[in-house]
């Protein structure tokens, strides 16, 4: 069993920055690929940015790329977000996720443990 949950959400003016942690415990948390995903009122969750166990490969949605960064420190059992350029269209609940083995995956249904989620909001 895993435990996640995430931080560092909040109210930022467009163009401005974040970063999300989601903290680990329970089993071993350099065992779990991670990701993080999204959810805006009224949408379907979807994939933000994933990493693998050893942190060596990335993933990230192309809504995302070159804006957003994921990392994770295995010794602190956390996993990082952060978000620069942050736009409107960013603004959902943002989840932790942590998948048994070692490949990236994008697919909700194949992460075993999610956090409860922290609340981002981009004004214009």
């Amino acid at each position: 069993q895993v435990q996640l949950v995430e931080s560092g959400g909040g109210l930022v003016q467009a163009g401005g920055s974040l970063r999300l942690s989601c903290a680990a415990s329970g089993r071993t948390f350099s065992g779990y690929a991670m990701g993080w995903f999204r959810q805006a009122p009224g949408k379907e969750r979807e994939f933000v940015a994933a990493i693998t166990w050893s942190g060596g490969s990335t993933n990230y949605a192309d809504s995302v790329k070159g804006r957003f960064t994921i990392s994770r420190d295995n010794a602190k059992n956390t996993l990082y977000l952060q978000m620069n350029s942050l736009k409107p269209e960013d603004t959902a609940v943002y989840y932790c996720a942590a998948g048994n083995g070692y490949y990236i995956r994008t697919e909700p249904n194949r992460y075993d443990y999610w956090g409860q989620g922290t609340q981002v909001t981009v004004s214009s």
